[in-house]
C-alpha cells in the first residue's frame, strides 16, 4: 500500500515541483536579463593624470573627483565625505 502511494502518487508529485521549479527560475532568469539596461560609460575619461586626494592619499581621476579650491588652490578628493574632513 505504501509502495503503491509513494510510486503512484508521492514521487510524480515531487517530480513535477522540481521540473516546475526549474523552468520558473529559467523563465524569470531570461525575464531579467532581457530587461536589464546597456551599462553607459563612465562619465569621464579612464585615462591621463591621476590626483592625490591630500585626506586618504588615494588616487583620483580629475574628472571623477571631488573638488575644493583652498586658499585658491584646486585640491582632488576621492569622496565628499574626505573633502569635508579636510575643511574640517
Amino acid at each position: 500500500m505504501i509502495r503503491f502511494l509513494f510510486t503512484r502518487l508521492i514521487l510524480p508529485l515531487l517530480i513535477f515541483w522540481l521540473v516546475r521549479s526549474i523552468f520558473k527560475s529559467i523563465g524569470e532568469s531570461l525575464k531579467t536579463t532581457a530587461s536589464r539596461p546597456q551599462q553607459q560609460p563612465p562619465p569621464y575619461n579612464a585615462g591621463g593624470e591621476l590626483k592625490k586626494d591630500p585626506v586618504c592619499g588615494t588616487y583620483v581621476s580629475p574628472g571623477a573627483a571631488v573638488t575644493a579650491t583652498v586658499k585658491g588652490e584646486l585640491l582632488y578628493f576621492c569622496s565628499a565625505a574626505c573633502r569635508d574632513r579636510y575643511k574640517a
